[in-house]
């Protein structure tokens, strides 16, 4: 397997890249979802929602935090998980970009 060489690309492109890269996993979907759903929670909460182990889900929530598509605040002897709206507004407004590009180009490709 290659390396990836990063240094090739924009900051922008690879911002994005590890955004996408990080909710690139079903399981880091359904957590996100949940954190959405109760506006915010601690880990133990998204154990109880998903068919997965602490250890695993502790995991996904540390490769959602080092992306920066949520954040962790210390409340006592727990971790309260929110989603970082930044992070999720950039998505959006990368996905918003393609969209209107797309419209744009309708019916002039393949």
């Amino acid at each position: 397997m290659g390396i990836s060489k990063t240094e090739h690309y924009s900051n922008k492109h690879n911002e994005i890249a590890v955004l996408l890269k990080a909710v690139a996993h079903p399981a880091r979907v359904a957590i996100l979802e949940h954190i959405l759903k109760v506006n915010a929670c601690i880990c133990n909460d998204i154990v109880n929602e998903l068919p997965l182990a602490q250890p695993t889900i502790s995991q996904h929530l540390k490769e959602l935090k080092n992306a920066g598509i949520i954040i962790g605040s210390v409340e006592g002897n727990s971790i309260c998980y929110c989603v970082n709206e930044k992070a999720i507004a950039k998505l959006l407004k990368l996905f918003e970009g393609y969209s209107g590009k797309i419209e744009k180009n309708k019916n002039k490709c393949c």
